[in-house]
């Protein structure tokens, strides 16, 4: 059965993306290119420019779909260290997430390309929606008394800059592995400043 316009325009997307996502990781951004790219995967330009209008195109879609897949990461992280305990959650998802600085898929592409050639990663979608998440978790606390009341946007945006920023320190690092465990200490200290009874 012949497959579709549509399936086959997302089967071409995909493949750009794995293939853009295996550039940048191995070459980084500036010294990927867009022709060995397209025919790495017997595609060409065109599909390219037709798919993410460009190269920058690309590492928007790369970006969004590994920045998911650390989002989805730090969420199965958090609610394995906490068992139920949503506050503790919190903490593990946000050391998590620094703790992925340490990838270099992760820290060339999202953490040191991305916002050289996307600016400010708060402006992503994909962390517009970690926002939402983190914005839900801090609402549910609030509700059970466990956070001082504070607004719950204002607070999950702190949050969620300061795992970002911890984050995109570690990945800037000339020495990763020294810095994680100061970044994650600041985090929880300064995390813990909004429980209730502090």
């Amino acid at each position: 059965m012949a497959r579709s316009r549509q399936e086959t325009m997302e089967e071409n997307r995909a493949k750009l993306i794995a293939a853009g996502r295996k550039a940048f990781a191995e070459k980084g951004y500036a010294a990927a290119s867009m022709d060995e790219l397209t025919a790495d995967v017997g595609l060409t330009r065109g599909a390219l420019y037709h798919n993410f209008g460009d190269k920058r195109g690309l590492l928007a879609a790369v970006v969004t779909q590994i920045d998911g897949e650390m989002a989805a990461r730090a969420k199965e992280i958090g609610a394995d260290a906490a068992a139920g305990d949503h506050w503790q959650a919190m903490l593990a998802e946000g050391a998590a997430y620094i703790e992925m600085a340490l990838d270099p898929e992760v820290q060339r592409i999202v953490l040191l390309d991305g916002p050289a050639v996307l600016g400010d990663p708060s402006k992503w979608p994909s962390q517009n929606s970690c926002l939402v998440a983190t914005q839900r978790s801090v609402e549910q606390l609030l509700d059970k008394g466990i956070l001082k009341p504070v607004d719950p946007e204002a607070a999950a945006r702190l949050l969620s800059g300061a795992a970002l920023n911890a984050a995109l320190w570690v990945a800037a690092s000339d020495e990763p592995k020294t810095v994680l465990p100061k970044a994650i200490d600041a985090f929880r200290a300064m995390a813990t400043g909004l429980l209730a009874g502090r």
